[in-house]
């Protein structure tokens, strides 16, 4: 069990990296292509787009085989859209980017489906819940890598010509820097590809428990039936809305960190990956802090507390866009350390079979990631960066509102009945 416990961890933090070397991209194409906010934040519409799409096909691939089926077709197709950037670098064409964006994110939101409730199933039912926020603890290691590949290949690659020099330049010239811009974009997706299909070949060949023919759980799907047994419950109602919010708050803040820095410092976009990585670093300890602490604190408390204090957090920034503010911006990593795989444990509590599709549902909820980040743009383009964190402020007050929902249901989250 420790074997294939190992490398579903290598597949969190291989989705942390893919997703946190997208959050630059947004900056990164506005410049290449000399976009709008709004017309960069379809890169998170696009990726967070392809979550909700894939989803519900990968609880079919669950119900009907397995988990390992899940996981391994998850790498399969996110490798795939991550050696798309090859020829998409080739073309220099933005929708091109997105597509292979799109087929990235979908390969990752059926390992992510498949992932989470395995991890949850194996091995003891009462402490699935930490079992879960440790495996997620491994996802910030891949964030931090992914941030650093895009501080290091990415951004210093960046031409510091601005728009108004680019449109002075000739067709010839301005085509050979957004060529060289590109490349360096493409290197670390075609070289991720790589390490994808490595886990792939890993996982493949390591013989693993099928928890779903232990329990002798049918294989039949009736998505009309489990659909109506999770609508009409409440507890998981409310929780995938939690999540649609808490995944619409992190991507706002991430998203955005380079240029709110960029704003509130008056510096330029490396100084901005700088600080995106020590949100990241604080994510990453943060995260085995917070799984620690659920040892002694009902997690729905611990995400009580930190929903709010991220809250605070954003309305300081809002009002203080200097460093202080920077550091805010940092420290709300740490609030946001917890939240995903605690809002996903607490949802599925006693759902039995049905967290095939209750699962589906919360990995859905992603799309928030694809919706809120260009309200927030909205906002940027309208007033400022600073004042657009009045949008993940918003966000985090609901997350805070699910968490005293539970609270006021008294479910014990830490009884968790593990899904199959």
């Amino acid at each position: 069990m420790v074997v294939p416990f190992i490398l579903l961890v290598l597949c969190f933090a291989a989705w942390g990296a893919a997703a946190n070397m997208t959050d630059p991209l947004v900056k990164v194409f506005s410049k290449i292509f000399t976009m709008s906010s709004v017309q960069s934040a379809l890169v998170q519409f696009s990726y967070y787009g392809a979550y909700f799409c894939l989803a519900i096909p990968a609880a079919y691939i669950n119900k009907r085989f397995s988990y390992k089926t899940g996981v391994l077709t998850g790498l399969g197709m996110a490798a795939m859209g991550a050696f798309m950037f090859y020829p998409a670098s080739q073309a220099m064409t933005y929708g091109f980017f997105l597509a292979a964006l799109f087929v990235l994110a979908g390969g990752l939101s059926i390992l992510e489906t498949s992932a989470n409730p395995y991890v949850m199933g194996m091995g003891n039912q009462q402490s699935a819940t930490r079992r879960l926020n440790l495996a997620q603890s491994f996802n910030p290691v891949g964030t931090n890598i992914g941030v650093f590949l895009a501080a290091t290949l990415i951004l210093p690659s960046l031409n510091i010509a601005s728009s108004d020099e680019r449109a002075a330049m000739s067709a010839e010239q301005l085509t050979q820097v957004i060529k060289a811009e590109l490349d360096a974009v493409m290197v670390p997706y075609v070289g991720m590809a790589c390490v994808l299909v490595l886990i792939w070949l890993a996982i493949a060949f390591t013989k693993t428990p099928n928890f779903c023919k232990q329990k002798k759980v049918s294989k039949h799907v009736d998505f009309r039936a489990t659909f109506k047994r999770l609508f009409k419950n409440t507890h998981y109602r409310f929780g995938v809305i939690a999540q649609f919010f808490n995944v619409a708050a992190q991507t706002c803040v991430w998203t955005f960190t380079i240029q709110y820095v960029m704003e509130a410092l008056d510096t330029n976009e490396v100084t901005g990956g700088t600080f995106l990585q020590y949100s990241m670093i604080t994510f990453l300890f943060s995260r085995f802090v917070m799984t620690w602490l659920m040892g002694f604190i009902r997690p729905a408390k611990l995400l009580m507390a930190t929903s709010v204090i991220a809250t605070l957090l954003c309305l300081y920034m809002v009002q203080m866009p200097t460093i202080s503010g920077v550091w805010a911006l940092v420290c709300i990593s740490a609030c946001l350390s917890l939240m995903f795989p605690t809002i996903y444990a607490i949802s599925l509590h006693g759902l039995g079979d049905d967290a095939k599709l209750g699962a589906a549902g919360l990995v859905m909820a992603i799309l928030g990631g694809a919706i809120v980040p260009v309200v927030q743009a909205v906002f940027i383009d309208t007033f400022s960066v600073a004042f657009s964190y009045i949008v993940p402020a918003g966000c985090f007050i609901i997350v805070a509102g699910y968490a005293a929902f539970d609270l006021k249901t008294k479910i014990r989250t830490f009884n968790n009945v593990a899904p199959c």
